[in-house]
């Protein structure tokens, strides 16, 4: 006898049907009523509503759910522990057409951001503030690249970056990385905090700043 699917592979179904530009999604789980309990708490994370064996959860991209990342890790728990249930779209919200015109995505905000710079910089200090804490984790690995740093706030990833040579990520691979992060839809903004123009290290990585008492 073939076994259910795993929910997390039920839930990847499912988000690949969903729109390109959704932005919440509200989903019905049922589960067995002897292992209900245990999913629910599971599944704490992501606030669950429970009425019966019947939890539901809302998912969304940024702010008012829990992330769709998030959300596959946890439901690998309830596989991990065999807890079998049917996953169920119950409703999808798209991005007002409005919305979707105001937010520029990672790159194209980068690429402007260093084209306001004189022709001359050489180093620069950035900060990506995301639109919801839930992005972090995955951020930090598609980011890894640019050696961010978990600096300037909750949601907030730091780097620097180097226009010919030094210490930092060249732009055109800061780009592509901010680029990997359009790709997996999140949303936030791209600020260059300090820049530099025509320094010449002498024996060195290149400048060094100090943020808060710490060297950057």
């Amino acid at each position: 006898m073939l076994r259910p699917l795993r929910l997390v592979d039920r839930f990847n179904a499912i988000e690949r049907e969903l729109p390109a530009d959704w932005t919440e999604a509200q989903l019905r789980l049922t589960a067995d009523e002897a292992r209900c309990d245990r999913a629910a708490a599971l599944l704490g994370p992501a606030n669950p509503g429970r009425r019966g064996k019947t939890l539901r959860l809302t998912v969304a991209r940024r702010g008012g759910g829990v992330a769709p990342d998030g959300l596959r890790r946890l439901l690998r728990r309830l596989d991990a522990e065999r807890i079998e249930g049917e996953l169920e779209l119950v409703a999808v919200h798209e991005a007002a057409p409005a919305e979707l015109q105001r937010r520029e995505n990672l790159r194209n905000q980068w690429e402007r951001a260093l084209a306001g710079l004189p022709a001359d910089w050489s180093d620069v200090y950035a900060e990506v503030r995301f639109d919801s804490t839930d992005y972090v984790e995955r951020a930090a690995l598609l980011l890894a690249p640019v050696n961010p740093s978990r600096y300037g706030g909750p949601a907030a990833l730091r780097f620097r970056c180097a226009h010919h040579f030094g210490y930092g990520v060249s732009p055109e691979m800061a780009a592509r990385c901010l680029e990997r992060c359009d790709e997996d839809g999140m949303t936030g903004e791209v600020e260059i905090l300090r820049a530099l123009s025509d320094t010449y290290p002498v024996a060195t990585q290149g400048p060094v700043w100090l943020v808060g008492g710490r060297s950057v």
